[in-house]
């Protein structure tokens, strides 16, 4: 099989494209022909070393594909199954041993390219609306990113139930793309030098209910002053580096604010819980009424160059590596 290795942490640059001998699952595992798999943030962090990362590694966490052989122990899954996966590393790889807890049926009307690019994004977003800070309708949100993955998903799942989405973006074609996606207001982030006012103005001073930052060290200051009296932040990543330690007392005098960060592998904690929100996104694409844009896809052995536009903010959407 070919594969993307790690040897070192450092930048674009260390993702190796190689070839090695053909995995076998084992006890509980399944053996999977991939078919796409998704690039997401967190593969940056452990190639960079923010994320703990055992060296050599194959990185990714997420994919798509035919099943080809299973393990002892494996009742959920025969060969031929179209499954797809999330937090399972070694996903950058043509062949990966996926343990059947960490993986799902795809349904018929979701093509494997998306079910690869979907769950880790698409499950981000249903937790952030459903469980992070369950927004109301008639309620104002600020959402950092409006055109990336979870930007674009998020947006849809808030419109659904009728909250006010006001996002932030860098280009006017982010922004053509996040308001086709539901968006009520756009904040080009390139043209403000002070966003939360902005923020201010377009709530008639009074700030947003919650804000979604995905961006984090240089979004972080301006998503606090965004927010009103006893508003949440829900910080879910760090695309832009990681958030200095925080006095708490800042909540306090922010207006009796509530700050969480979030995780994935923690709203997905159980089998039953991975099923029910991957089952809801693959329900959503199935129905149309969830659209998935898929910005990019790359060849496997570019890895290096789908790291460095994702990192760049120049993408939208999903990216996409396939062997």
């Amino acid at each position: 099989m070919h594969a993307i290795e790690i040897r070192e942490t450092g930048g674009p640059e260390v993702q190796i494209y190689v070839e090695k001998p053909d995995p076998e699952p084992a006890e509980g595992q399944i053996l999977v022909e991939l078919a796409a798999a998704g690039v997401n943030f967190i593969d940056l962090y452990r190639r960079e070393g923010r994320y703990p990362l055992p060296l050599p590694s194959i990185p990714g966490e997420e994919g798509s594909g035919i099943v080809r052989s299973v393990g002892p122990g494996v009742t959920r899954f025969r060969p031929g199954d179209r499954v797809a996966w999330t937090t399972v590393l070694g996903s950058y790889a043509s062949r990966v041993v996926v343990p059947q807890d960490k993986a799902i049926v795809v349904p018929e009307g979701v093509d494997l390219p998306t079910a690869g690019g979907v769950l880790v994004q698409g499950m981000t977003a249903h937790y952030l609306a459903n469980d992070s800070y369950r927004a109301r309708a008639g309620e104002t949100v600020l959402l950092h990113a409006a055109a990336g993955g979870v930007g674009l998903l998020l947006t849809q799942l808030l419109k659904r139930r009728g909250v006010r989405v006001i996002g932030t973006v860098s280009t006017r074609e982010k922004e053509e793309l996040a308001r086709a996606n539901g968006a009520d207001e756009i904040i080009r982030y390139t043209e403000t030098d002070d966003l939360a006012a902005e923020v201010r103005r377009l709530t008639d001073g009074a700030g947003v209910h919650a804000v979604y930052d995905g961006v984090g060290a240089a979004t972080f200051d301006a998503s606090l002053e965004s927010l009103r009296t006893r508003g949440t932040l829900v910080l879910y990543g760090g695309a832009s580096g990681a958030v200095p330690p925080v006095d708490v007392m800042r909540l306090l005098w922010g207006g009796s604010l509530t700050l969480t960060r979030p995780y994935l592998e923690h709203f997905r904690a159980t089998v039953e819980e991975f099923e029910w929100r991957a089952g809801e996104v693959f329900d959503g694409i199935a129905d149309g009424t969830l659209t998935v844009t898929i910005g990019g896809t790359y060849p496997l052995a570019e890895a290096h160059r789908a790291h460095t536009e994702l990192a760049a903010r120049r993408t939208t959407g999903k990216l996409l590596l396939v062997p």
